[in-house]
């Protein structure tokens, strides 16, 4: 019975490493607006590929998979009482968990980072979900 390849070259093809889904978080940080951006202040995106042990207990997580990136800093509230040895804000994604979960789900990997990037922001300055909706959207017209 014949059949028709429909594998896209994935045969040769490996999951996305560190640097990799780095890259990919800096574009999607870049397509994220401006306004939007300027509420992290310094922010540093870093990707590991499961949360620390010390995360793990802190977040009551079932299993390393659990999530997808954190947002560890400063509010904007809290920006004005700076204080000698602050540290910049600071995003990690998960490399494993978002793999696991692009491959249960029908969406581009780059679409899922700028997901976990807009809403561990969003969160973070308690932006409503109606509000993240509206920024996911312009990042995807500003990143066509």
């Amino acid at each position: 019975m014949a059949r028709i390849d429909l594998s896209e070259n994935w045969r040769d093809s490996h999951a996305p490493t560190i640097s990799v889904f780095e890259s990919l978080a800096i574009e999607a940080y870049g397509n994220l607006p401006e306004e939007f951006r300027q509420l992290t202040g310094n922010l540093v995106i870093e990707v590991t590929d499961f949360p620390t042990d010390e995360v793990f207990e802190d977040m009551a997580l079932e299993t390393p998979f659990d999530l997808l990136g954190l947002f560890e800093g400063c509010g904007i509230s809290e920006r004005f009482s700076l204080e000698t040895g602050d540290l910049p804000n600071h995003i990690t994604l998960y490399r494993r968990p978002i793999l696991d979960y692009w491959a249960e789900n029908d969406e581009t990997l780059g679409d899922i980072v700028t997901h976990v990037l807009i809403h561990e922001i969003g969160h973070h300055f308690g932006l409503s979900d109606d509000d993240m909706q509206r920024i996911e959207e312009t990042a995807d017209t500003i990143s066509r």
